[in-house]
């Protein structure tokens, strides 16, 4: 077994693939001077101060200090750096070879159909506020319907805390109350919705008080997940003086489906009769609602109707040689189907702009990515920050050191196909094909605007590990290592670890993924973040978030 790797025949460091103790042999006459621990990056050359320093075939850091050969690249010794881009300059490169897809030819998903001809993974009804203030009338209508629903709404650590509360009433030791443990959920509940995968709850922050750009974009965010194929009904609650007026949501809802004919029930708490007469008729159309779409049946749908958001978090020095690139084989097999991936996070596609614009399709498209890049390191510049400031603490502890590392490796998500649309957040998926979304590299943030933007399954890659999921969207999670994969088997789906040591390739850890997203999308297959309820939600406040 190898004990590192070169990933591209430029690059000028390899990945450590275990621990490396000082004064191992590495091959090519390089032998490590310092420790180098698992996932982090060791020099193959000597470099001096002011020398770039590449990965993934582009630049990925400067060195700002001496680095010998098998030295270790740490923050201390590297910096930040990129080449830089125009596309003006570009090389229009969308001769594309697209992988073999002939075993997945015919095949279909189990979905629900809608009348604008997109396709449902889930069956749900969501409820939404169009401002902060209606928070609570949410919490309360959740809380009174989580017993009825049963399993997925309730939480089971409620009968926990309500046994310690009784045995505390009955004079036990404190020993007795920490010893009660969590009980199996029963098998036996029988909801009265067995057709409908939940309620779910946009309980958010926004709405009135921020610019009116922020109140826009929360309306065109609502819109998206109102008109989304898994959302079969919708309740809203307004108060009704907000920045993100009803007439600008509805305004949305067309925009996004001209057509749109699901129950959407909207209510203004400024001119119902009282709060009480608010909630209860909202409980009362719910449950109307309820009934009408357990009636829903799953058919049979192409695979090009799938469209699969990509996400990663958490990430470590695996991700852009196990799991991403595996997501990637996914997103390529997926558009030769006459799919949709969806590739976001822009702060984390810093340093490989110029590859990205030579893959659109169009001139325009390269210029509405550049654009876009520009305005988001400008904006992000302006408070302070930058793209440089985008790798968290575990990131960099794990070998993710400069943001064009994360950012090379987080790209390989995307596969090699061409880029047919470059979308601004909350903006909507429209052309099947490899779609760029606009959005921070905060993981409930860019989920959050992925599922707004059409996506019916997200494929979320993680290193260190993470719990995120979504409110609508299944998403699943991939560890890029198996020793996340067995640590944290509550939260991982899938575990890419076999594809580091050459145990399996990409390739048919690629068609294992697929397989694993069409049993999601079918309903056969209930990923973690789904089975615990990780209905994250966080809208954008632009300008703000890497």
């Amino acid at each position: 077994m190898n004990s590192t790797l070169k990933i591209d025949a430029k690059d000028t460091v390899s990945v450590a693939l275990k621990d490396l103790p000082a004064f191992t042999p590495i091959g090519d006459g390089v032998t490590t001077q310092a420790t180098i621990p698992t996932k982090h990056k060791v020099a193959l050359r000597d470099f001096k101060k002011g020398d770039r320093i590449y990965m993934y075939g582009v630049t990925v850091g400067v060195a700002i200090e001496h680095i010998p050969e098998g030295g270790l690249l740490t923050t201390e010794n590297v910096a930040h750096e990129i080449d830089r881009f125009s596309a003006a300059d570009r090389k229009s490169d969308t001769i594309w070879s697209a992988p073999d897809v002939s075993n997945w030819q015919g095949k279909t998903f189990m979905g629900y159909h809608r009348s604008s001809g997109r396709v449902g993974t889930q069956n749900i009804w969501l409820v939404v506020p169009m401002v902060f203030c209606e928070n609570r009338n949410l919490a309360v209508m959740r809380e009174a319907i989580a017993e009825t629903l049963g399993k997925g709404q309730r939480s089971k650590y409620e009968s926990l805390f309500k046994r310690m509360a009784y045995l505390r009433a009955q004079g036990a030791t404190k020993e007795q109350w920490l010893a009660e443990e969590l009980e199996l959920e029963s098998d036996d509940f029988l909801s009265p919705f067995p057709n409908v995968d939940g309620v779910k709850f946009l309980l958010h922050g926004l709405g009135c008080g921020g610019t009116r750009d922020d109140a826009n974009a929360l309306c065109g965010l609502l819109a998206g997940y109102i008109t989304h194929p898994n959302v079969s009904g919708a309740t809203v609650l307004s108060l009704g003086c907000q920045n993100a007026e009803v007439r600008i949501l509805e305004q949305e809802i067309a925009k996004r489906d001209p057509s749109f004919d699901r129950p959407l029930h909207i209510h203004v708490q400024q001119k119902s009769p009282s709060e009480e007469a608010m909630i209860s008729r909202a409980l009362k159309e719910i449950f109307v609602g309820l009934d009408r779409i357990n009636r829903l049946e799953r058919q049979p749908a192409s695979l090009s109707k799938l469209v699969v958001g990509m996400e990663c978090g958490g990430s470590d020095g695996f991700s852009g040689i196990s799991a991403n690139p595996i997501l990637g084989n996914v997103s390529d097999k997926l558009v030769t189907l006459g799919g949709t991936p969806i590739l976001a996070e822009f702060p984390e596609l810093c340093g490989v702009e110029g590859e990205i614009m030579n893959r659109c399709v169009s001139d325009s498209t390269a210029h509405r990515f550049e654009k876009l890049m520009n305005v988001y390191a400008n904006r992000a510049e302006a408070v302070g920050s930058g793209f440089h400031a985008n790798p968290s603490p575990g990131n960099i502890a794990d070998g993710l050191i400069t943001d064009a590392i994360k950012s090379a490796g987080a790209a390989k998500k995307g596969g090699t196909s061409p880029v047919v649309d470059v979308l601004d957040y909350p903006e909507q998926v429209a052309n099947p094909g490899l779609n760029l979304l606009c959005t921070p590299g905060g993981d409930v943030e860019s989920t959050t605007a992925l599922a707004g933007a059409g996506a019916n399954v997200i494929i979320f890659t993680t290193g260190l590990g993470t719990p995120t999921g979504n409110a609508i969207t299944p998403t699943l999670k991939v560890a890029t290592n198996s020793v996340l994969a067995k640590r944290m088997n509550d939260i991982i789906d899938f575990d890419s670890g076999p594809v580091i040591y050459g145990q399996k390739s990409i390739e048919a850890m690629g068609d294992e993924l697929l397989d694993l997203v069409v049993r999601t999308a079918s309903g056969d297959f209930t990923p973690a973040a789904v089975r615990l309820g990780q209905d994250d939600f966080l809208p954008w406040k632009r300008g703000i978030s890497l």
